[in-house]
């Protein structure tokens, strides 16, 4: 009945969710059910700790509640360490996405990933979906923000963005097009020089929506209304702030590049979306 997904010309087949028994588990169940049905792959459960008759039950009768599956659901107990354990079963069971739930700081309306979280986003080698907000019931997904910075992965990451647009049924993406400050080079200190600086952001804007376009040309965009959206300021943080003004349900972005040692500092331009999650983010490796 579904075709399957491809991210990175991967089939997203297997879907991994952590069962952590807290109150957030029967939303962030349904919606890794919901989303697997919806991409035709099966949902793999993994809880981290000692298996139990309660534990057993409490996850069957969330279970029974769930409309008719497309694929099987499985359930994997171990206990370890959880980041261990998680990215263990990744490798195990060849895991294409995998699905986290982000947390909410006490009595604030911020998210922020917690540090178990943000350790697998970085070590996994799977695309990486992060949930602030779970639902129980479906809520439609709107508006689809996706980066179009310019990268060797970008390709990829605008064309799985748009191939999951279309099986979430969203008709609206944007591609943010970052560009940093330093590339205009001008400096604005009277009428002359702030002609300029505008000229050269319109070329710089240009130059961007032509190299987007290259790539869309050899997407099918058909029922999609796509916009390319120019902005001007530091990676990372312009894009969450640009999601989170717009209101956007789903950010796609392309997973960092290896930088040796210093990538035990998680890389800078997802620090900015990782320490705010401004909507649903979703990682593509």
């Amino acid at each position: 009945m579904f075709e399957n997904l491809k991210i990175n010309n991967i089939l997203i087949k297997k879907i991994l969710i952590g069962i952590a028994f807290s109150p957030n588990l029967k939303a962030n169940l349904f919606e890794a059910l919901r989303l697997g049905n919806m991409l035709g792959a099966q949902v793999i459960g993994v809880h981290v700790g000692e298996k139990s008759e309660e534990k057993e039950k409490q996850l069957q009768q969330l279970l029974d509640e769930v409309s008719a599956l497309e694929q099987p659901f499985k359930t994997i107990w171990q206990e370890g360490k959880p980041v261990d354990v998680i990215l263990q079963t990744t490798k195990q069971e060849q895991i294409d996405l995998l699905i986290l739930g982000a947390l909410q700081k006490e009595k604030l309306y911020k998210y922020y990933v917690g540090s178990i979280a943000r350790e697998l986003t970085r070590k996994a080698k799977c695309s990486v979906l992060l949930l602030i907000k779970p639902s129980i019931e479906r809520i439609p997904c709107n508006h689809l923000v996706v980066s179009g910075l310019e990268d060797d992965k970008t390709k990829e990451t605008i064309k799985a963005a748009l191939a999951i647009s279309k099986k979430l049924d969203c008709k609206r993406v944007t591609i943010v097009e970052e560009i940093s400050q330093t590339e205009l080079n001008v400096k604005v200190n009277d009428d002359a020089s702030l002609r300029k600086a505008t000229l050269a952001k319109e070329r710089l804007k240009e130059r961007e929506d032509f190299r987007v376009q290259c790539v869309l040309d050899e997407i099918d965009t058909t029922d999609i209304i796509i916009k390319k959206q120019s902005i001007f300021g530091r990676r990372g943080y312009s894009i969450g702030h640009y999601a989170k003004v717009k209101r956007a349900d789903l950010l796609v972005m392309s997973a960092p590049k290896k930088m040796g040692i210093i990538d035990r500092i998680f890389p800078h331009d997802l620090e900015y979306i990782l320490a705010e999650l401004p909507t649903d983010v979703l990682i593509v490796k």
